[in-house]
């Protein structure tokens, strides 16, 4: 619960969005849904500056890459001073090796915030009327009678994840393309039981 309270002005930001965007486009079915996506979308935007930033950080450390390798061979005896001067030549070229995973981690709290949003007894009584989205009977309950929806659910989980982390991609090193494939496998092991709307 303390999670729930520090997120909280969060989770109510993301319910005002959510709220507007339903007011927006009216309540039909599948509304709830729909205003769902956009809510997606509207963070996604939102983060967007911030993606672009680690892009450039990642490309920035690629071409950094020939240097820290030689001061790698360099100390490989002593891995305390390797990275020791690792880290000062990041601060010489002002460069944070931590840039990249930046539009990731701000990611969290908003999926933290949604999470807690469609457990809420506010939430469940707005959609009380239209709760369904298309083969989805409730968005605020989890998929678990349908193994071919929760299927469809989890390819649209990891499609969407893949690409949105194609564009930081594109500029990764090997090892940091291979951990943004597999990222949204491991979560699939966490989201199966989450609501259907998440």
């Amino acid at each position: 619960m303390f999670i729930a309270n520090v997120l909280q002005p969060l989770i109510d930001a993301c319910e005002a969005v959510l709220t507007f965007w339903h007011d927006l486009i009216g309540d039909f079915p599948n509304s709830w849904g729909w205003s769902i996506i956009l809510l997606t979308f509207t963070v996604r935007i939102l983060i967007l500056p911030l993606t672009f930033k680690g892009v450039k950080a990642m490309q920035r450390l690629q071409t950094l890459q020939p240097e820290i390798k030689r001061i790698q061979a360099r100390y490989k005896d002593d891995k305390q001073r390797m990275n020791q001067e690792v880290m000062a030549f990041y601060q010489r070229e002002k460069v944070n090796p931590l840039g990249s995973c930046m539009p990731l981690l701000l990611q969290v709290p908003f999926f933290i915030a949604l999470f807690y949003l469609l457990r809420s007894d506010s939430f469940k009584e707005d959609i009380a009327d239209n709760p369904g989205f298309y083969a989805i009977d409730n968005l605020a309950e989890k998929v678990t009678g349908d193994p071919v929806l929760l299927g469809a659910l989890i390819v649209l989980y990891v499609g969407t994840q893949l690409a949105a982390s194609a564009v930081t991609m594109v500029s990764a090193d090997p090892m940091q393309r291979r951990i943004m494939l597999a990222l949204p496998f491991v979560f699939v092991v966490f989201i199966i039981n989450f609501e259907a709307g998440l």
